[in-house]
């Protein structure tokens, strides 16, 4: 194992550096944010991207995977710290941590470098409040095959933990932009396929709407659904219909079906 620095105090800088990026204004300030777990690190280095400091317990130190994992921090100029459980469990906030921990830097692409035909489908969310949905929203754009995520307007923060937690690995994999709704709406006149909404009030079914590629989905506030503005802005709206005595969907599963739809 690459040797690393002991870390047992509570109050040592680094940890409540790390403790920190729990919150949003933190992770603004520094363009950190935290990621947990040996499988999340360790997918994360084998995509490029390795983390600016590398927490572990003495229990997972001979894992050979997290000796991969140490060895590329390293290589990077990484800081790697051995540390207790205390340690583990102030950092994470958790009772029952993850034994390795990782720190790094936050990726945002922006709007203009996205290439329309690099996927057949892309996702504009607007407004998205909960973390669990937008982290869930990023790992179903993965495991579909989308292109990428943009968050239109206000929406939670795709590198809180909560959100980090949600995407199991995948906010390493899935391109994450970000804009204005103005800057959106202008942007959106040149997409070369098409834009569609999805939208209770719409009359067509997203079964029976005809698309063309690469399609841009843009999916509405889990209260408010699409705006107006943002409605009139698709090609096309398309409805999932409600067939029991629930009237609406979680934004995550009708984003996963919506995708699922329009990726061939």
């Amino acid at each position: 194992m690459i040797p690393a620095r002991p870390v047992t105090s509570l109050q040592n800088a680094t940890v409540k550096a790390a403790r920190a990026l729990h919150m949003r204004k933190e992770r603004e300030a520094s363009g950190l944010f935290l990621a947990e777990g040996l499988k999340i690190v360790a997918e994360a280095v084998e995509l490029g991207r390795t983390p600016r400091t590398l927490f572990f317990g003495r229990e997972a130190a001979d894992h050979p995977v997290l000796q991969r994992v140490a060895r590329a921090t390293a290589q990077a100029g990484g800081e790697l710290l051995e540390v207790s459980h205390d340690v583990l469990e102030k950092v994470s906030r958790r009772e029952n941590p993850q034994t390795v921990l990782g720190i790094f830097p936050q990726a945002f692409t922006p709007l203009q470098d996205i290439q329309p035909d690099a996927a057949a489908c892309w996702v504009a969310l607007d407004r998205v409040r909960d973390p669990g949905n937008l982290g869930t929203i990023v790992r179903t754009a993965d495991a579909a095959g989308a292109g990428g995520v943009i968050l239109v307007g206000e929406c939670a923060d795709p590198y809180s933990v909560e959100a980090v937690r949600a995407t199991m690995g995948s906010i390493f994999a899935v391109r994450i932009a970000r804009a204005a709704l103005q800057e959106f709406l202008a942007w959106r006149t040149a997409w070369p396929g098409s834009v569609v909404g999805s939208l209770l009030s719409a009359t067509t079914d997203y079964r029976a709407a005809n698309y063309r590629a690469p399609t841009l989905l843009l999916m509405g506030n889990e209260q408010q659904g699409l705006p107006p503005e943002l409605a009139r802005a698709c090609d096309v709206n398309v409805k999932i219909p409600m067939r029991g005595r629930a009237d609406s969907l979680n934004l995550a599963v009708a984003t996963g079906i919506m995708l699922y739809a329009l990726l061939p």
